[in-house]
């Protein structure tokens, strides 16, 4: 995948989600611009990001981010890689361990705009997540990043109460359990 086949996918993508219906035009935008696959694009830039779920669709793996404290889908930033499932298996085997990711559709899961909070030496700018959808065996072992306070496998049931109110979180959740992409 390059930046020519995520424009046309974002550019044919559909949502019945407003909030995401909002972003499609700004992504595809940054999909011209030379460096929006880089950090170095400060007002902001792709990220990928992939939803994991196990097979029967009961549990999703979260982890708690050790840099906004916050329960979130694995994934980060593409640095130059243009290729953003390529970026969500590496972010996602990195993070947990797993070697058992499989994507379930290469076309898009979910996109979110989001703002990052300003560090030192970073100034606050917005990721462009693109999120694709993957199953996992949730016996395998896994193995924790120094970019996790925690991970877990959390059952549907329980994410609103582990993550409180994330609208981005509490959609794709809500497009699992409605998902027509069964096993």
């Amino acid at each position: 995948m390059d930046r020519t086949i995520l424009k046309n996918q974002l550019e044919n993508y559909r949502t019945p989600y407003e909030e995401e219906s909002d972003f499609i035009k700004d992504f595809a935008e940054l999909t011209e611009d030379p460096l929006a696959y880089s950090r170095e694009r400060l007002e902001g830039h792709f990220t990928a990001s992939a939803w994991i779920v196990n097979r029967k669709r009961t549990h999703t793996l979260l982890t708690l981010h050790r840099k906004l404290g916050r329960w979130l889908q694995l994934g980060g930033h593409a640095d130059g890689n243009e290729n953003l499932i390529e970026v969500a298996i590496t972010e996602a085997e990195e993070e947990s361990g797993l070697k058992s990711l499989k994507l379930v559709d290469s076309n898009i899961f979910d996109i979110d705009k989001h703002i990052i909070p300003q560090r030192p030496h970073v100034p606050e700018h917005f990721h462009y997540d693109v999120r694709y959808l993957f199953e996992a065996d949730i016996n395998e072992p896994l193995i924790m990043s120094d970019e996790s306070i925690s991970l877990a496998w959390i059952s549907f049931d329980s994410v609103v109460d582990m993550i409180g109110y994330n609208p981005s979180i509490l959609r794709m959740l809500e497009k699992t359990s409605k998902s027509e992409i069964l096993l």
